[in-house]
């Protein structure tokens, strides 16, 4: 049966219309991926914001950095500013706005130490360099006077996935050991030099957990939430630092760039807890690319700036610590500088 003129003209524009709502409804569902680190807290956010949906993959954030420079999300989130090798790699310019800041902290399953233990960072760089290998051993005895360890191998536990997390850890365990520093150094992923490799926050919370004698590092929300046993950490002062929202807050308390790209492990705050970063959601500086529409772009840029602000009410209740006013200042200038065909967005 052939179609009348008006007909055909007709299913055309339903198509087109079809078309049209398809587009739209897509633009209303965001896409993210990256950093373990704030799953829980990008969780809560994305719950509670309405104007749009926000599907996102905690999957590391060496997984976010590479899904963003295939530009198959709409933002990635590491807790690591790219190096010069990813940088090169992205099509454009990438912006690095901070969403929070938090704490990562050393976990350990030690049969009749259920909490209280005290770790130098050398020494936990020596244990991570398989160089201290029993819960007995006289560095870990020196710092936890009065604290029965069993003779007992220390099983190292590590991340073996490229990890924000991980870029923290060793960050700063390159700051406190220069062994490790010239051996190993930071990055999302490492060489370890010894150890099991667990995936995700996750899998290395299950290693711990399933293994006597095991040690090992997930981020501070998640060791809450899970009610793992955490250590103190000794900072650059001396002290031994309980990883609180409070020391973390005081550990970001810095002077923040204008690209905001700053390492606030082995912080100088005498009472800050030395293990603890920001994570940065990276988007495209210019959000013109791959076909996408202005209406996708600014829905991404009006999320960022959603969690910037009202978001970080749900900081402090999941152990994270919110942006100062100076690190907001800075998020919003560098969110303000996003543009569509060269255009800013906000």
């Amino acid at each position: 049966m052939k179609l009348s003129k008006s007909l055909k003209l007709a299913v055309v524009a339903l198509a087109a219309s079809c078309v049209t709502m398809a587009a739209s409804a897509q633009d209303n569902v965001l896409l993210g991926a990256g950093s373990t680190f704030v799953n829980p807290l990008f969780s809560k956010m994305f719950s509670q914001y309405t104007a749009s949906k926000v599907n996102y993959q905690s999957i590391g954030s060496g997984g976010g950095i590479l899904q963003l420079t295939n530009k198959t999300v709409d933002f990635g989130d590491s807790d690591a500013p790219l190096n010069d090798d990813q940088t090169k790699k992205m099509s454009a310019q990438v912006l690095h706005i901070p969403m929070t800041s938090g704490a990562v902290v050393v976990t350990y399953n030690v049969p009749g130490v259920a909490g209280g233990l005290k770790l130098s960072g050398k020494d936990l760089a020596d244990i991570y360099l398989g160089k201290v290998t029993k819960w007995n051993s006289p560095e870990v005895k020196d710092s936890n006077p009065g604290v029965s360890l069993p003779d007992l191998p220390i099983v190292v536990i590590h991340r073996s996935d490229g990890s924000g997390t991980s870029f923290i850890f060793t960050d700063f365990l390159t700051k406190v050991n220069p062994e490790w520093a010239s051996k190993v150094g930071k990055a999302s992923a490492v060489n370890w030099p010894a150890g099991l490799g667990g995936k995700g926050n996750e899998g290395v919370a299950g290693l711990v957990k399933q293994t006597p004698g095991a040690i090992g590092y997930v981020e501070l929300a998640y060791a809450v939430q899970n009610k793992m046993p955490f250590a103190a950490i000794q900072n650059k002062s001396g002290k031994f630092i309980t990883p609180t929202l409070e020391a973390t807050t005081l550990a970001s308390n810095v002077v923040i760039p204008a690209d905001s790209k700053v390492s606030i492990t082995n912080t100088d705050n005498p009472k800050g807890y030395p293990i603890a970063s920001f994570t940065w959601a990276l988007i495209y500086k210019e959000q013109n690319y791959g076909g996408r529409s202005k209406v996708r772009a600014t829905e991404l840029v009006k999320l960022l700036w959603w969690n910037i602000h009202q978001g970080q009410a749900n900081c402090a209740p999941l152990n994270y610590a919110p942006l100062s006013k100076s690190a907001v200042k800075v998020a919003e200038t560098i969110l303000k500088s996003a543009t569509y065909g060269g255009k800013a967005i906000l």
